[in-house]
C-alpha cells in the first residue's frame, strides 16, 4: 500500500498501539473503549455509561483527524456479554443516536468476545471514516 499515512498515538495506550491511522480520505480507528486519559475505566459494570464513554473517545479521535462522528461508515461493537447489550438495546442504540445527532446512517457489526482487555471493559467499538475533499 503506496501513500502517505498520518497516524495519532495520543490515548492512555499510545506505547503500544495508535489511536487511528489515515490515508487518503479513510480513517481507521483502533478499538475504542471506556477509559479516561490515564487509562482508568469509566463506567465500570454500567454497559451504558461505557457506551456513552466509548463514543466520547470515537469523537475526540476522529476530531484529531479533523473528522466528525458524521463522517462514520462502518462500525463494528465488540461486548463481553450480547445478551446483556440486547436487552438494553434500544437505552443503548438511543444513547448512539443522541451522541452522533440521529440514528446513524453506517454499517456495523455486533459480536461477543471472551474478554477484552480489561475484566472491567463491556464494550470496544471500532470505526472506519471516510473525510470528503481528499
Amino acid at each position: 500500500m503506496s501513500g502517505e499515512r498520518q497516524v495519532v498515538r495520543d490515548g492512555p495506550f499510545k506505547a503500544i498501539i495508535a489511536d487511528g491511522v489515515k490515508t487518503g480520505n479513510m480513517i481507521y480507528l483502533s478499538g475504542q473503549v471506556s477509559v479516561d486519559a490515564d487509562g482508568q475505566t469509566v463506567g465500570a459494570g454500567d454497559i451504558a455509561a461505557q457506551v456513552r464513554h466509548v463514543y466520547q473517545n470515537v469523537a475526540a479521535v476522529l476530531e484529531k483527524f479533523g473528522a466528525t462522528m458524521a463522517d462514520i461508515v462502518d462500525e463494528t461493537i465488540f461486548v463481553t456479554d450480547i445478551d446483556g447489550f440486547l436487552v438494553k438495546a434500544e437505552q443503548l442504540f438511543g444513547i448512539r443516536a443522541e451522541i452522533f445527532g440521529q440514528e446513524p446512517q453506517i454499517s456495523q457489526t455486533l459480536v461477543q468476545v471472551a474478554r477484552l482487555g480489561s475484566p472491567d471493559w463491556l464494550l470496544e467499538i471500532k470505526c472506519v471514516a471516510i473525510v470528503s475533499g481528499e
